[in-house]
């Protein structure tokens, strides 16, 4: 551990394996999805409620979050509470019940970024374990010695270190546990230290509500001197005429361009975080729990983003020496996502880093479906996306390597029973797929191998610049790990800028500005004007009524707004 002021400029970052191992800790925004972070493979997963941490979309009432917390204890996992929001007065009256009632199923830590809810949860309940949050935004050893010194047990690093700097910190501190994101969406600002949303549209960030406006799509106007102002078409016609520049204020003539076309510019659209190929890296120096994002993502994202992380983590373990991570790297494709990058790992962020055409998330597949049961007949399966007769239905086992394959042409609708050739996932109708239509695959081990929530998937039928896009994303990342070829990349990134162009025309942009003309009224914890303005009063009052972690419903909201 830390004593007195010293440097390690030489880490070894290449030492043999330590003997801690390291944890897969997954996102869980309900009960669903904690369920299936668990059959996939996690050994721990964080959830909370919207109200008392950073995901007001978290579908977590408190006694919901004790039953998460139960469900793995039965199942030998672990379960940490994210109580990181940056507390306001308001928040300080739910923290006496929020703790007297979590400590009774001992969850296996609490998540905290704000010291003055560390000492509460420190005074009133001494027995439970404190980790610090991202947010608490530690970036050396000199904070992580100083969190230890005041009972935390484990500190989640900023995603800015850079991997020699965790290895430094590891050395530094041997007796505290550390934790690491790996995989997930990347915030444009210092670890979720970001005011824009509250600017845009009056949510608040780092109260679990952001809007993601770095994501938002930007164009330039003029103002001309009677005072109208007018867009600026950026194209063949009228691109040669202008060019625009930053000058930063003690660069005097040090001019940046900003690059735009007519579809506008991602300026701040960072890529997600995607570590798999240097996860051995993590493994060798011992971090205590590699760490997942995405509580408001879906089923699908956690059951395979969790399966491949678990089949990485066991591979290396098994055999460091032949480890490769190119097979969980294909499956991760597989996963929604903006295009991956190592971020930070490296120390700096490279131009493949950010997406700057495109803010999408996207992939060759999508979800298909889940897995109800099996039974000696069938399988049932909720649907979760539109399948017709000819697609490719794929079965993700979750304690296998291998996928089941079977090309489906009709779909018999279990509570109605009837059979079509197409079937939508609108009211989420469970579809039964005879068994004897595996006629390849011996059907015998079938209810063990698909347990409920197994995941379905199937090839999406991608349109010209979204496949322009994957191709792009996937040279980046090439290009990223040091091979590629900036040749290849830049046709690949004309033929998706005349994709996007053509695509334009048809499009109708949709906003996502939710709340730039008032809020939804459901009483979200970082939502300005709920909390603040008049409009809100009544409802306002409605909502200390409301247990919590909930929020008002729809007939609730129509009585509550104030006219």
């Amino acid at each position: 551990m830390y004593k007195g002021v010293r440097f390690f400029n030489n880490i070894d970052t290449n030492q043999t394996t330590m003997p801690r191992t390291s944890e897969l800790l997954m996102p869980a925004g309900n009960l669903q999805k904690l369920k299936m972070a668990i059959l996939y493979g996690a050994d721990a997963v964080y959830l909370g409620t919207p109200d008392m941490s950073l995901r007001t979309k978290s579908a977590f009432s408190l006694e919901e979050v004790v039953e998460g917390v139960e469900f793995c204890h039965k199942h030998g996992k672990r379960a940490y509470l994210t109580l990181n929001l940056f507390s306001h007065n308001k928040d300080v009256a739910k923290l006496e019940e929020y703790i007297d009632t979590v400590r009774k199923v001992k969850p296996d830590g609490l998540i905290i970024a704000d010291p003055g809810i560390f000492q509460y949860v420190k005074d009133r309940a001494p027995e439970l374990e404190l980790h610090i949050s991202t947010q608490a935004n530690v970036c050396s050893y000199l904070s992580v010695d100083f969190w230890q010194k005041q009972g935390a047990s484990l500190v989640v690093l900023a995603r800015e270190v850079t991997y020699a700097e965790l290895a430094e910190i590891r050395q530094h501190c041997p007796d505290v546990k550390l934790e690491a994101f790996v995989h997930g969406a990347m915030c444009m600002t210092y670890s979720g230290r970001c005011m824009l949303s509250n600017y845009m549209v009056e949510r608040g960030a780092n109260q679990g509500n952001c809007a993601n406006s770095c994501r938002w799509n930007y164009k330039v106007h003029m103002k001309l001197k009677d005072g109208s102002i007018q867009e600026i078409p950026l194209n063949e016609h009228t691109k040669e005429m202008f060019e625009f520049f930053l000058e930063e204020g003690v660069r005097e003539g040090e001019l940046m361009p900003i690059e735009e076309n007519e579809r506008g510019t991602y300026i701040l659209n960072a890529k997600d975080l995607c570590l798999m190929p240097k996860l051995d890296d993590y493994l060798k120096i011992g971090i205590d729990s590699l760490k997942v994002e995405g509580r408001n993502k879906s089923q699908y994202y956690v059951g395979l983003v969790a399966r491949a992380y678990r089949r990485a983590i066991d591979a290396y373990y098994a055999d460091p020496e032949n480890w490769d991570y190119k097979p969980y790297m294909d499956e991760l494709y597989k996963v929604q996502n903006r295009g991956y990058s190592l971020a930070f790992h490296d120390g700096r962020l490279t131009n493949m880093a950010h997406n700057y055409e495109d803010t999408h998330s996207l992939a060759e597949y999508e979800f298909a479906g889940l897995v109800n049961a099996v039974d000696d007949e069938f399988i049932y399966m909720q649907v979760k996306n539109k399948i017709v007769a000819g697609d490719v239905l794929e079965f993700v086992p979750p304690s296998s390597d291998h996928t089941i394959l079977l090309r489906i042409y009709e779909f018999h609708d279990a509570a109605k029973d009837i059979v079509t050739e197409s079937v939508s996932a609108g009211q989420q109708p469970v579809i039964k797929i005879p068994l004897g239509l595996f006629d390849q695959e011996d059907t015998s081990g079938f209810k063990e191998l698909m347990p409920e929530l197994t995941i379905v998937r199937k090839e999406k039928a991608l349109t010209k610049d979204e496949f322009d896009r994957i191709k792009l994303d996937k040279e980046a990342h090439a290009i990223e790990m040091g091979g590629g070829s900036q040749i290849s990349y830049d046709k690949r990134l004309d033929s998706l800028q005349t994709s996007l162009d053509a695509q334009l025309a048809d499009r109708v942009p949709k906003t996502p500005r939710i709340g730039i003309e008032g809020c939804c009224g459901k009483g979200c914890n970082g939502c300005l004007m709920f909390w603040h303005d008049p409009l809100y009063e009544k409802a306002r009052e409605l909502m200390k009524a409301k247990k919590q972690g909930q929020m008002l419903d729809r007939d609730m909201k129509s009585e509550a707004k104030v006219s």
